[in-house]
């Protein structure tokens, strides 16, 4: 139905395994052009991803502990 696109879908239906999350069932929510699949994958939420229709699985690496980095910046650093 969506040939070579990228796809804004929720997850119905996953299991884990080996640090991978496969996906098994998905409703599509909209169609999203090129140039702003990056925007929407960003924007994503909870159960919520970006796809592109050119791969036949939906396989997600799991990955623990990430985190952003935070620095100080002090007054009298240049």
């Amino acid at each position: 139905m969506y040939p070579d696109q990228f796809l804004k879908v929720k997850v119905l239906s996953s299991y884990v395994k080996n640090n991978q999350e496969f996906i098994e069932e998905i409703a599509v929510v909209k169609s999203i052009p090129d140039d702003l699949a990056t925007k929407e994958l960003l924007n994503s939420k909870g159960d919520e991803l970006v796809y592109h229709t050119s791969h036949k699985d939906i396989v997600l690496k799991i990955r623990e502990g990430v985190g952003l980095r935070r620095f100080e910046v002090h007054e009298n650093q240049v």
